[in-house]
């Protein structure tokens, strides 16, 4: 035995113990994992692991060259199934395993479920480390709240992390490079929130971090904690709030990870049936299990309260809600009343966002959840999942669906562009223009526009205008603010170098405009979850794709949109408007400026008492061609 290991050190008390075995403890960080504390004289880490199933559990590491039984660890007196012994004298940066010993005498190597580092990949040792940081986002957080609200602007970046940009030689720039970079980057273009792509340690990079082992540490590839901490702190303080992804719908089998971590199916289900992810070939946590609801619970709760995170990205929702998702006849076990949902998953989101938003003011917690499972975003008081947004991945799909069809073929599909209309007040949406839509073949969104590349660069633009006014929150993936022309690859940086032709920094300049533009409008955002904020002026135009509509914010003041669907310019074009006077051309993505042909309504129009579209009012506008014109108007 190692001859410095102390037992009987715990820095959980018996509430502490009744709440993770009641599945309620919100904060099982705090004893579980390793902890730098201070026992009588002697410093050192106390490590603490829960593993109810096993025979045997130790700790090697460097402290004690890697001896598999020289420091054992000593359960609890109170049945938790918690193993915990305290090591004098050991430093920050150790790197460690827990050995276990299972029943049938099995021997596993794993990684602490709660480390709060990790060493490099491909190794896979914990790490010991001090999480402590001095933030400097105080004003931030004090109006957090007014930020993340509703009724507020939501532009959000999604980046990864990895592949933003690359330094000299193609190196992954660290979290600290990154803040020199990307708050300033995001506050110029306009974005309200940057959401990363799981930051969780992951073994397989090419899984962009949706293959998730450590649940309490940010990946060592891009710095130490405290970097990424740091970065937090620089977008803060350009008014940028920070989304990050967060993976509670399966985990990776790797040996070292959580998989049979005690020999038994101690996270996930035994039976492949509820426990294997047949479209991932990874495992499923058992949402029913308390403790492991507490683990979850205390994860998603660990970003925010440590890393000060402004909000959580439930990835993979709806393989979570449905017991058949992606299985066959008699590949699924139905719940007691025989239906496909599963009950366990549902009463454990509805905790998770409870907890959150108990605990924290101002965040949010937004679902990527791709089925009409209702009342996504309903508060659970009212029956609801309780999110606070919900991906709108029907609007996403029907719109882009249509954007790509030939311009001669669209007024076939008119409904694609104006169908999302009949459900936008079902959920609080986010549209989302989503990695998922760059990759494995895709194309990039403006790869995905049809004709040549004038065409795409104008259709591309359309895209941005119409998604920013049209009723729900904003996010786009890296690299389409610019119309990258690639799909995107993680392995390599954005093609940054595309902003040297003209094509794509004008597409650019457009983005920062209409995302500015947006921020600083009311109109466009306000009342995003009412529907006193829209009103079509006509959607029934399908001969001419042409669309055109009002939003209106709590004071009655109003923005017109029309956007012109084919490269056929309307010279003439009546729209019925709800007030008289001057109408001002506030944006038109056909300008000379963004790479358009200049056709235009020369800043402004008048709108006269002559009766259209079911109006007192009117004007007679021009759209260019494959465009979109907004229009403001000041009593």
């Amino acid at each position: 035995m190692h001859k410095n290991i102390i037992h009987g050190v715990t820095l959980a008390d018996e509430n502490d113990i009744y709440l993770f075995r009641e599945g309620t403890h919100r904060k099982i960080y705090n004893f579980l994992g390793a902890h730098f504390i201070k026992h009588d004289t002697e410093v050192g880490v106390l490590f603490a692991v829960w593993a109810p199933n096993a025979k045997s559990v130790c700790v090697e590491g460097d402290f004690n060259s890697w001896n598999k039984y020289d420091a054992p660890l000593s359960p609890r007196w109170d049945s938790s199934g918690i193993w915990e012994g305290f090591v004098p004298q050991l430093r920050e940066g150790c790197r460690y395993k827990y050995v276990i010993t299972a029943r049938d005498g099995s021997v596993y190597e794993k990684s602490d479920p709660v480390a709060f580092a990790s060493e490099l990949e491909p190794a896979t040792a914990s790490v010991t480390c001090d999480v402590s940081y001095e933030w400097n986002d105080a004003v931030w957080l004090a109006q957090r709240a007014k930020i993340n609200d509703i009724h507020a602007p939501h532009a959000i970046y999604e980046v990864h992390a990895g592949s933003w940009r690359r330094g000299a030689g193609d190196t992954i720039l660290t979290w600290r490079d990154l803040a020199g970079l990307l708050p300033q980057y995001a506050k110029s273009n306009g974005f309200t929130h940057v959401e990363f792509m799981p930051i969780m340690e992951h073994p397989f990079y090419g899984s962009w971090g949706y293959q998730t082992t450590g649940y309490f540490a940010p990946t060592s590839r891009y710095g130490s904690p405290q970097d990424l901490m740091f970065l937090i702190d620089k977008l803060h303080e350009c008014g940028i709030g920070v989304i990050l992804d967060w993976v509670p719908s399966h985990f990776p089998t790797d040996a070292s990870g959580l998989a049979k971590f005690d020999g038994t199916a101690l996270y996930e289900h035994e039976d492949p049936r509820k426990g294997f992810h047949p479209d991932w070939k990874s495992a499923i946590f058992n949402y029913g299990r308390n403790e492991v609801r507490a683990f979850l619970i205390s994860s998603a709760h660990y970003w925010i309260d440590k890393f000060h995170a402004d909000g959580i990205r439930v990835d993979a929702v709806a393989s979570m809600l449905y017991l058949d998702y992606s299985r066959e006849v008699g590949e699924w076990i139905p719940n007691r009343y025989g239906g496909k949902e599963n009950l366990e998953a549902i009463d454990f989101l509805r905790e998770l966002n409870c907890a959150l938003y108990e605990d924290f003011s101002g965040i949010s917690v937004t679902a990527e959840e791709s089925t009409s499972w209702p009342a996504v975003t309903k508060p659970v008081y009212l029956g609801g999942l309780g999110f606070g947004y919900k991906w709108n991945m029907g609007w996403m799909h029907d719109f882009i669906d249509y954007m790509s069809q030939d311009p001669l073929y669209r007024k076939y599909a008119h409904d694609k562009l104006t169908f999302g209309m009949w459900y936008a007040y079902a959920e609080n949406f986010i549209l989302p223009f989503s990695h998922d839509e760059v990759v494995y073949g895709k194309h990039s969104l403006f790869s995905k526009m049809p004709g040549d590349n004038r065409q795409k660069a104008a259709n591309l633009r359309l895209a941005f205008g119409w998604m920013f006014c049209h009723p729900g929150k904003k996010l786009i993936f890296m690299g389409g603010e610019f119309g990258q022309s690639r799909e995107w690859c993680h392995d390599r940086s954005l093609d940054w170098h595309e902003l040297s032709d003209d094509l794509h920094s004008e597409i650019a300049k457009w983005f920062s405009d209409i995302c500015n533009f947006y921020r600083s409008h009311t109109e466009l955002w306000q009342l995003d979850q009412d529907c006193r904020g829209f009103e079509w002026i006509d959607c029934s135009d399908r001969d001419a794709s042409v669309a055109s509509f009002i939003r209106r914010d709590k004071e009655g003041s109003t923005i017109a949109v029309a956007a012109n669907f084919t490269p056929v310019p309307r010279i003439v074009y009546r729209i019925g408007l709800p007030e008289s006077g001057i109408w001002y051309e506030a944006l038109n993505s056909d300008a000379k400026d963004y790479g358009g042909t200049g056709i235009g309504n020369l800043g402004a129009v008048t709108a006269e008492a002559v009766k259209f579209h079911g109006r007192e009012y009117s004007a007679q506008i021009t759209l260019p061609p494959l465009a979109i014109v907004i229009f403001t108007h000041k009593k």
